[in-house]
């Protein structure tokens, strides 16, 4: 049954998005006692997490995966399943006792004429004197439009819709678009029952899960690769090489008999062309080509500037209004479930500034725009 928004409703601050970002927010909120609420399109606390492929586990050791205030109930050097985060964040929210409304997307939001927003959802309209978007990078599927040349009798998914393996016909070859993290674990999982081809557009560094006996994120926290500034050049050539593809190295996949193919340039049918002119016939697609953001509920001007998100550190130029939980926000780790709880503490606090008056003036389009992740970290 959907959770009913109560018409006309007014807070303080709305937080639209309750997951990892929005709960962190919430957390730092509900501590300094601000009429607060938590607005999620899903059915319950950890939905997005819960319905991603069954087998799927975290790279991150559970040591790295706390939120403010509850440290992950693992031992710090295992990596949780999908399901252990999306319990982890129901158990969250009612630790903290975070105001959350399930089944509340919000349709639109705008400005009112006092300066202060307006959230409509499909069973009511919330008021607030501040807005947090927390809806996360992973928003849309994105398919490319060479699905539509692909024969109707040729099952497709996305990774979104991906659970496992019983979902594709048992004795035929499938196709995985796409060589990040998601693109590779599938087709490893898919390579035990039936036969896989991957098509690779451009290969990100691979780097195994773990080196000198350490994991990974030890090494990589041990270097500070989570905190590099957003602005600084490291991290502009960090950002231009894209993510890394952690645990599953294509070579390996190779010495199972996954066959890897260039990138995919066009489908007649069952029939799949690849860029150094090679063509397969297939028996199945999954597209692991990313997702995009969608921001076409926000009716804000000067937020969303072709396509992307206009902010300083999560402020944008338009008063009251913030983002957090965004890929590079202020740093590497500043989408990821363990490192997200650092920004939300600093956004809370520009929030009680703004709150009390003493927010700076901020110049129309500050900020670098982001550019939306594509791939699950």
């Amino acid at each position: 049954m959907p959770t009913p928004v109560p018409t006309d409703r007014s807070v303080d601050v709305l937080v639209i998005g309750a997951g990892q970002a929005g709960l962190a927010i919430g957390h730092h909120l509900a501590r300094r006692d601000a009429d607060l609420l938590l607005l999620d399109a899903g059915p319950e606390v950890g939905h997005s997490w819960r319905s991603r492929w069954d087998s799927l586990r975290l790279f991150s050791p559970a040591r790295y995966d706390s939120l403010p205030g509850l440290p992950f109930p693992a031992p710090a050097d295992t990596h949780p399943s999908k399901d252990d985060v999306a319990d982890y964040l129901a158990a969250y929210a009612r630790r903290f006792a975070l105001p959350v409304r399930t089944n509340s997307p919000v349709l639109r939001l705008h400005r009112d004429g006092d300066g202060g927003f307006t959230a409509t959802t499909p069973t009511g309209t919330v008021r607030a004197e501040q807005v947090v978007v927390a809806t996360g990078p992973f928003q849309t599927p994105h398919v490319p439009a060479l699905a539509q040349q692909v024969d109707p009798a040729v099952p497709q998914l996305h990774s979104a819709g991906y659970r496992n393996p019983t979902q594709l016909p048992g004795d035929g070859r499938v196709l995985v678009v796409g060589g990040a993290n998601s693109g590779l674990q599938i087709a490893a999982e898919l390579a035990a029952t039936q036969p896989v081809t991957v098509a690779v557009g451009t290969r990100p560094t691979e780097l195994p899960q773990r080196i000198a006996g350490r994991d990974l994120f030890t090494w990589l926290d041990t270097v500070g690769f989570f905190t590099v500034p957003a602005h600084t050049r490291i991290a502009r050539r960090l950002r231009a090489r894209g993510d890394l593809v952690i645990g599953t190295r294509t070579r390996d996949l190779r010495r199972r008999g996954i066959d890897l193919r260039p990138r995919l340039t066009a489908v007649t049918g069952r029939t799949a062309r690849f860029a150094d002119g090679t063509t397969l016939d297939v028996d199945a697609v999954v597209w692991a080509t990313g997702y995009r953001s969608d921001h076409s509920w926000l009716h804000v001007p000067g937020v969303v500037v072709d396509g992307q998100v206009r902010h300083d550190a999560g402020v944008t130029a338009v008063p009251g209004l913030y983002f957090l939980g965004l890929p590079w926000q202020t740093c590497r780790g500043s989408a990821l479930l363990g490192f997200v709880g650092a920004d939300a503490a600093t956004l809370s606090d520009r929030m009680a500034a703004d709150a009390r008056g003493s927010r700076p003036q901020a110049a129309p389009g500050r900020g670098e725009p982001e550019i939306p992740a594509v791939t699950p970290a």
